[in-house]
């Protein structure tokens, strides 16, 4: 039965072995001169504030600099190609795209099509169980899925490790801007994506036992797949571990100002004592409590009141001003301390899940009489 597995499995098996030789690949050759730009950046020694400007001009410099032109004599990329940011967003793109595809072409066609065609009978009518049956396909093809899944979000991770420093460290610039909290990033770096994985295949599997037919059930899997890869760092990420609420005060510039004229609310961009948080939703409040979502007219400058001649003059009589109101930001917001349980927590839901419904496809196999 193994044997037979695999015979049928090794197309999809090569595909995936080709695949992760070619990303491979891509990453061995550009990552040196991305290494080396990040040594002679100066950020390995830096200390305190200057840390996050030699992180920007690290990121900026990334974003602009093609790693073959003017160390070969023959570049294969043409003059002023921004490689960096479409390596980055190729990765993120397949490891984001990885279960999806395994669930489409592995999962839903895996007993989907034996049923479709008759052959899963014939399987059974010999001396192998049903159980058997599926145990071997779901272990063969799943642990291989989640095996090129996490190899993918290995191999990408140990590439950006440059990048993701820089911006650890508050650097910032084109697509190097994300957070680990932020959802592309979280989705495809870490243990989740092996909760991905998982989730995907089993999915197509259940769609296929359920539909019964190979191309409805993958249609069926992309759009469940596809809902929850949506509706997880929107509406369920943030409330795994109850989020932490601060209030504190206003930092105020030109663009709060601006903000403010809009009818938007205040929104913070860091949290005070919390590098890296996850900042999850915020507003300000007045001394009362009370939302506010239009500046003050005390603080709004008149028409005919002279411009001030620098920036940090207008900002600094613009928090002032906020300040005497006692107008407050209130930050909901995830610590950085919480990125591995959180990771944690959502791995375990998708491989619960996937559990779940690899047992449901037992008992509806079990039970069908043909």
């Amino acid at each position: 039965m193994i044997w037979l597995t695999w015979h049928q499995f090794r197309a999809q098996a090569a595909t995936a072995v080709a695949a992760l030789a070619a990303f491979a690949a891509l990453l061995a050759v550009t990552r040196p001169h991305m290494v080396s730009l990040y040594a002679a950046s100066g950020i390995t020694g830096c200390h305190g504030g200057t840390c996050g400007g030699l992180a920007g001009t690290f990121l900026n410099q990334l974003a602009s600099a093609t790693p073959f032109n003017g160390r070969n004599s023959f570049d294969p990329l043409p003059a002023g190609t921004d490689l960096y940011p479409i390596v980055y967003q190729l990765g993120v793109l397949l490891i984001l795209a990885a279960p999806a595809i395994i669930g489409i072409f592995w999962g839903a066609p895996l007993i989907a099509r034996e049923l479709e065609t008759g052959t899963a009978a014939l399987a059974w009518n010999q001396s192998i169980t049903r159980t058997r049956w599926l145990t071997v396909k779901l272990t063969l093809a799943g642990v291989a899925a989640m095996a090129v899944t996490e190899a993918l979000s290995l191999m990408q991770a140990w590439w950006a490790a440059p990048i993701g420093r820089a911006v650890g460290l508050g650097g910032s610039a084109s697509v190097f801007s994300g957070s680990r909290f932020s959802p592309l990033v979280f989705a495809t770096h870490g243990i989740t994506p092996l909760g991905y994985a998982a989730f995907g295949f089993v999915l197509g599997v259940t769609a296929g036992v359920l539909v019964r037919r190979a191309v409805p059930a993958m249609a069926v899997t992309l759009a469940i797949f596809a809902a929850v890869q949506f509706a997880m760092p929107l509406w369920v990420r943030p409330h795994l571990i109850p989020p932490s609420q601060m209030t504190a005060t206003t930092q105020a510039t030109q663009a709060t100002l601006n903000g403010f004229r809009g009818g938007t609310a205040l929104t913070a961009s860091i949290v005070p004592g919390q590098p890296g948080a996850w900042i999850i939703s915020s507003g300000g409040v007045n001394a009362a409590g009370q939302p506010v979502s239009m500046l003050p007219a005390p603080c709004v400058p008149r028409a005919a009141t002279p411009a001030p001649r620098t920036a940090s003059v207008f900002e600094s009589g613009l928090q002032h001003c906020m300040d005497s109101l006692g107008i407050r930001e209130v930050v909901t917001y995830q610590p950085a301390s919480r990125y591995w349980p959180i990771q944690g927590i959502e791995t375990a839901i998708f491989l619960a899940l996937a559990l779940a419904m690899a047992g449901y496809c037992f008992w509806r196999l079990g039970r069908r009489t043909s």
